[in-house]
């Protein structure tokens, strides 16, 4: 499966539709947020309600100190980042541009939604987004990838052998 997603056309082909769907899903929803949005209820209700053990204690404490300690007093500076963090997310997943980087931080927030206690569609996009990863370069060769990682490899000599491989 992994040779399949990693080297075969049709694994590039299943992959592209993945990524820009997931591309188009993220885009929208930063897009929707431009105007009026706040995290702050969300980041309260984290804090309030944290995600808890059959044992009724917080399971994931330490984050819910980050929520409270970091992100709250600088709910402005997380709004601006999960509103553009969506937008370039979904455009670098539909272009191809820089995707697995894309992927990567896209990770990065639906986990930190799920330590928050949101379900929603983060385990949907996250098993999408490890098809993408585990997919690596092939994921994006039909895609501005296809450019940007061999001009890269070229031009920056440490990137060689481990972009895209």
């Amino acid at each position: 499966m992994v040779k399949w997603l990693r080297q075969s056309l049709s694994g590039r082909v299943v992959t592209t539709i993945i990524r820009v769907y997931l591309g188009y899903l993220w885009l929208t929803s930063g897009i929707e947020k431009l105007h009026g949005f706040t995290a702050q209820k969300f980041i309260e209700n984290g804090i309030k309600n944290p995600v808890l053990g059959v044992d009724g204690k917080p399971v994931y404490g330490w984050y819910t100190e980050i929520l409270r300690n970091f992100v709250m007093p600088n709910v402005n500076l997380f709004d601006f980042l999960v509103v553009w963090g969506e937008i370039f997310i979904g455009i670098g997943l539909i272009l191809g541009a820089f995707a697995t980087t894309a992927t990567f931080f896209a990770l990065l927030m639906n986990f930190s939604y799920l330590l928050a206690g949101s379900i929603s569609v983060n385990p949907q996009y996250i098993f999408l987004e490890f098809i993408i990863l585990v997919a690596g370069f092939n994921a994006s060769k039909l895609g501005l990838d296809y450019f940007i990682i061999p001009f890269l490899r070229r031009k920056i000599p440490f990137l060689e052998k481990t972009v895209g491989q």
